[in-house]
């Protein structure tokens, strides 16, 4: 393939022509403006640039090829033009949260002195990105729902019995069949790099550690045949699925993680679309703000900003189907004890399968 200078790919900057560099490689997303999740703003931004830094904590690695036709990866960068970046990136500055995150892992205390989830809150407050907090942390306006999901457990009371006998406890017990060593398992959550470098990987390998079940989500930070190729021998893995509006890629995503192994799928469905998750939508101008030191104040002459108000939460759901019914997940989608099962749009489920609510 080709092969391009830093003044080639610079000339790239715009709506009509946008060329990013990830990873030394070259790529022409003005065709995907429009479609990104995210927004063509954040491709602007970067248009001619590299983009390598923005692009991996939330990206799986095989993300280009999966969703950019062939023929807009148009080569890789010439040597001297990537020992540059490369060199640029050694030199870069740290930014002030980059500084606070360094410091504040220097001071984390040892994994045996956490002794419960508010603990681990705490450090991870501390040690996070303020990016990476915002988005794990964060939930739709004024968080009233989140708090009160939170308030529930405490109206949950143990009926306490005495004179049982207690000697040897056994916590274990299935979950769809598997075995679980306690009747928790790991929720699906994107972007696991976002808090640390191997991402879903450490959940995996923790899960089998700790014999209990992992659920990967659709938007992982690493690939599902990755984060499976961690797994142990035998563990089994959940997938969480949120449905793509076109049926045909949604086949494909659950024939994919079928053959992969995964044992369960999960269908996301109150998330059709993005909650206002202010702190999300915040952080960029946080960000910026802290690092010039001043923050931007009204000026009727100056051009309304083009805001991104859905986020880095939002851009994850921009493609759900937001026309999902009961009927047409019978047509699509069966989840069975075992396996799950892809049905064809024009087929039916097998006998015996009823897809219902599970409410009113």
């Amino acid at each position: 393939m080709a092969q391009w200078s830093l003044k080639d790919v610079a000339s790239h900057n715009s709506a009509t022509s946008c060329w990013v560099i990830i990873r030394e490689n070259v790529y022409d997303v003005t065709e995907f403006l429009p479609e990104h999740p995210g927004g063509a703003t954040i491709l602007l931004r970067y248009g001619g640039k590299d983009a390598t830094d923005v692009y991996e904590p939330i990206h799986p690695p095989d993300a280009l090829d999966r969703y950019l036709p062939k023929d807009k990866h148009l080569g890789s960068l010439e040597s001297n033009a990537a020992r540059f970046l490369s060199d640029e990136r050694s030199a870069r500055e740290k930014t002030k949260d980059e500084i606070r995150v360094e410091e504040a892992h220097k001071r984390k205390p040892p994994l045996s002195r956490i002794l419960s989830l508010a603990d681990m809150e705490k450090v991870a407050r501390e040690t996070l990105s303020y990016k990476a907090y915002a988005y794990y942390s964060s939930a739709s306006d004024d968080m009233t729902t989140h708090s009160e999901n939170a308030r529930s457990f405490s109206r949950f009371f143990f009926n306490a019995r005495v004179m049982r006998p207690v000697g040897r406890c056994d916590p274990s017990t299935t979950i769809l069949g598997y075995s679980s060593s306690i009747p928790v398992f790991i929720c699906g959550a994107a972007l696991a790099k976002l808090g640390h470098p191997l991402g879903e990987v450490n959940l995996t390998r923790a899960a089998a550690k700790e014999g209990i079940i992992q659920m990967v989500s659709s938007n992982a930070s690493l690939s599902f045949e990755a984060i499976m190729d961690a797994a142990a021998p035998s563990q089994p893995l959940f997938f969480q699925l949120y449905k793509n509006r076109r049926d045909k890629l949604a086949e494909e995503r659950i024939t994919e993680v079928i053959r992969l192994g995964y044992r369960a799928i999960f269908l996301t469905v109150d998330a059709i679309v993005p909650g206002n998750r202010e702190a999300d939508i915040r952080s960029p101008w946080v960000l910026q703000d802290q690092e010039s030191g001043t923050s931007p104040v009204w000026d009727e002459n100056t051009p309304e900003e083009d805001v991104n108000l859905g986020g880095t939460a939002g851009a994850l759901v921009d493609r759900d189907d937001q026309d999902m019914t009961w009927e047409k997940v019978s047509d699509i989608i069966v989840v069975g004890k075992v396996n799950a099962l892809v049905m064809s749009p024009a087929s039916r489920p097998f006998p015996g399968f009823e897809a219902k609510p599970s409410y009113p």
